[in-house]
């Protein structure tokens, strides 16, 4: 019994000292040019606010290389959702009827 538990801590051990080298690799690689937009684009997004839909539209935009040349439509986007949510909140809006308004709301 004792044989068997000094086996299976020394092949733990053992796993563990191969994948360090592997792990070590991994994480002294370079990020790439798609990689620091990715998170760059990220970061303008959170700092913005945007969430589900301005937020897809917007990274869409920023990874094609458009965002940067036209944050001001971002921010009147951004400027007619917290308006419709605020008056869907006002109402007291909630599930179907919510979305219905605020569909509309920003359509218009």
């Amino acid at each position: 019994m004792k044989t068997l538990m000094n086996l299976m801590v020394a092949s733990a051990i053992g796993c563990l000292a191969s994948a360090g080298p592997a792990y070590a690799a991994e994480s002294t690689k370079e990020v790439t040019p798609q990689q620091q937009r990715m998170a760059d684009c990220n970061k303008m997004a959170g700092e913005k606010g945007l969430k589900s839909d301005a937020r897809k539209q917007f990274m869409s935009s920023c990874l094609s290389g458009k965002a940067e040349a036209s944050p001001a439509a971002a921010t009147g986007q951004q400027e007619k959702m917290k308006s419709c949510n605020a008056e869907a909140a006002k109402q007291a809006l909630k599930g179907d009827d919510r979305k219905k308004f605020m569909s509309s709301c920003l359509s218009n």
